[in-house]
């Protein structure tokens, strides 16, 4: 019936959704703009802040002042580049330990995460935090770029923004996305791409309520940069060209190196956090550490301090030669492998492109020897590496396109680098199906490919569902007195309460049904401690709801006591876990009815999230044994530890969009449902679907 009133509403809503579309454009219109402007002067006052802290750091010791990093490191004696590096990484480690843990890492997954399960919500103090810990990081010599820093700074500046206007849910996510997109635009000079990359990578969807606003953004924080910093392409470079069409088979040899490289970088970088992770070592020292081994690595390819766009053009115009070009490639690699995983803070799009340059530059300068008259020079090559790699890791196939063609204002390139990207993609999707970014995220748990039904355990709290009656009772209490209570109470479980106030075991009315035959016989002589479960968990009402769910299935229960800085403040109910799933599955999707979505993922038959202990949420298309029963002919709980959460029901002829079932014993599975369960893996490898 509840499921039946949802799709009533929702069916009214759209209705009347047209009403408000004008208006709606006409308000995110302006929101982007606003948060364009922002965005584009975040990233120029974030450029600014880079190079002052290279002058302080390295300029002056070097009397190099005004020159770039390479420059300036290339002079600098062995031990500048040992130290500079460890105590840029000391600060970076403060910083990040002591103001805001969001600040670490690259950036992006945290943006893609506050979008998916905050409804963009993200801390005011992480631009600062990421603004000058990122700085400090790359100005030093950590090898990292500063795109993923400035995505995260512009996103942080317009949830804020976002916040303070008191947006909705909705709106706030788009924009959120809208900072990505000034953020990448400013600092390539690429409009173009920086919409596709909040499109492509952190909404992952096209809608036009979504892609308008972020579009505006866009072209606002490039006129921004164009006049304060040149209307130039970030990388100057010869016009190269497509030789022969033969060409294109050595451009999808390169496209596969590229992805093999994309998967080892991918690989390498969270290699290193777990690493480092394992050390028993104080945070904000790792990241010293990290900078140290940098230092190291410096010594021998100081190319590989901070950002790297000088050395990309040396090897876009075939300036570094043979073996170099590797071993540089090598140590890139691993440079920011050991930058990001010790702790610091930037971003791995511009190391990606620095890779890609370095390997098509090599791998240009074999064939060029082998074919030279048939293949274009070794810079071409370098430049189609770039977007293969940057695919290849990203996952963004049509952003690492487009990055290419607007920061070298060159079309003539357009099919190999379209052939190599694809095949980048392919390569480095086989090899590892998460990207550099979404990997990140399933480390913690969180899918963002599943969609809205499988995180949204995750977004909700404890406080938020919780009830702030709780039946306690005392270990000598009567079972005449359990009885008489138990009649009269909505709970089916009852909490002991020993001597020192705390939570000793519960009661629940299963355990009373075997002795009620003896009642009359018991009734005074079987005491509550005699009785009670000693299997009881408590849980915070800070806590996500996912959380909550794992003890659930562990101890088999259906209520769970709830403290509030140590204090006893109420219960949660696995029903009223369920129904506030289904309560919020019905809101998110109504905040989407405004305009119609186009996925990029493709959709799966099953797809997963772990949740950690061995759970997992679980979502998949019925079987066909499934059709026509209800859930308690089902039986999937004794059957299969499964607990549906809800069932998503494909739209009836003249409707729009899914609608979401509350599971109830009397519900009937249709053919096409989705169901959405909770349970224990080793329970889902034996579980049906279709």
């Amino acid at each position: 019936m509840r499921g039946y009133v949802y799709s009533k509403i929702r069916q009214g809503l759209k209705k009347t959704s047209f009403a408000f579309t004008r208006r709606e454009y006409l308000f995110m219109i302006v929101m982007g703009g606003i948060a364009g402007a922002v965005g584009g002067f975040g990233a120029i006052g974030f450029r600014k802040l880079i190079l002052a802290v290279a002058q302080l750091g390295w300029g002056n010791v070097t009397g190099m002042e005004g020159k770039d990093l390479l420059s300036m490191a290339l002079v600098a004696p062995f031990w500048l580049k040992i130290l500079i590096p460890s105590l840029g990484g000391l600060l970076v480690g403060i910083i990040v330990f002591f103001f805001a843990q969001e600040a670490k890492g690259h950036g992006v997954p945290e943006v893609m995460e506050a979008v998916a399960l905050k409804d963009g919500r993200m801390r005011t103090r992480v631009v600062f935090a990421k603004a000058f810990a990122s700085a400090i990081c790359i100005g030093s010599g950590g090898s990292v770029g500063r795109e993923g820093p400035i995505v995260q700074i512009g996103s942080a500046i317009s949830s804020a923004l976002g916040r303070w206007v008191k947006m909705s849910g909705g709106r706030l996510r788009i924009l959120v996305a809208c900072g990505p997109a000034a953020g990448i635009a400013a600092t390539f000079n690429a409009p173009m791409a920086g919409a596709l990359f909040s499109l492509e990578i952190i909404l992952s969807e096209l809608a036009a309520l979504r892609f308008i606003p972020i579009v505006v953004s866009s072209v606002i924080a490039t006129a921004l940069s164009r006049h304060y910093l040149g209307n130039y392409p970030a990388f100057e470079i010869p016009p190269y060209d497509l030789l022969h069409h033969s060409e294109l088979l050595l451009y999808l040899i390169l496209g596969v190196l590229a992805g093999v490289v994309a998967f080892i970088f991918i690989r390498l970088l969270y290699g290193m956090e777990d690493f480092f992770e394992r050390w028993n070592l104080p945070e904000f020292v790792k990241p010293a550490i990290g900078g140290s081994i940098i230092g190291c690595i410096g010594i021998f390819f100081p190319q590989v301090f901070g950002v790297g766009y000088e050395s990309i053009t040396q090897a876009l115009h075939g300036e570094i030669f043979g073996v170099m070009l590797l071993g540089i490639l090598v140590a890139k690699i691993l440079a920011t492998s050991i930058t990001i995983g010790s702790g610091s803070s930037g971003g791995i799009f511009a190391p990606s492109l620095f890779m890609g340059a370095f390997l098509g530059g090599a791998f240009g300068q074999i064939v060029h020897v082998l074919f030279p008259s048939t293949t274009a020079a070794p810079g071409a090559y370098a430049l189609v590496g770039m977007g293969a790699v940057v695919a290849g890791t990203t996952r963004a196939p049509i952003t690492a396109m487009i990055i290419i063609f607007e920061m070298t204002a060159n079309y003539r390139i357009i099919l190999p680098l379209m052939f190599a990207c694809t095949i980048g993609l392919v390569v480095s999707a086989r090899l590892s199906r998460e990207s550099i970014y979404t990997l990140k995220l399933v480390r913690r748990g969180v899918n963002i490919h599943g969609g809205k039904e499988l995180n949204v355990l995750k977004r909700l709290k404890v406080a938020q569902v919780m009830v702030h009656e709780i039946e306690l009772v005392s270990p000598s209490a009567t079972l005449n007195e359990l009885f008489t209570r138990m009649m009269a109470s909505s709970h089916n479980h009852f909490f002991v309460l020993g001597n020192d106030n705390r939570i000793c075991g519960h009661i629940s009315l299963a355990t009373l049904r075997p002795i009620l035959k003896d009642y009359e016989t018991v009734r005074d002589v079987i005491i509550a401690s005699d009785l009670m479960d000693h299997n009881v968990a408590v849980v915070k009402a800070e806590e996500s709801l996912d959380m909550v769910m794992q003890l659930f299935g562990k101890f088999d229960l259906r209520e769970i006591p709830v403290t509030d800085k140590g204090q006893l403040v109420g219960t949660i109910r696995r029903s009223d876990v369920i129904e506030a799933y289904n309560r919020e599955i019905f809101k998110l999707d109504m905040s989407s009815s405004f305009a119609t979505s186009l996925r990029l993922q493709q959709k799966m038959h099953t797809q997963r999230v772990s949740l950690g202990g061995g759970f997992q949420i679980l979502e998949a298309n019925v079987a066909d044994e499934f059709v026509g029963k209800s859930l308690e002919d089902l039986r999937l709980r004794e059957r299969f530890g499964a607990t549906v959460l809800t069932i998503k029901r494909e739209p009836e002829a003249g409707d729009e969009g899914d609608s979401y079932i509350h599971p109830e014993a009397s519900t009937v599975i249709q053919r096409g449902d989705t169901l959405i369960l909770f349970g224990l893996q080793r329970d889902f490898a034996r579980f049906p679907t279709g």
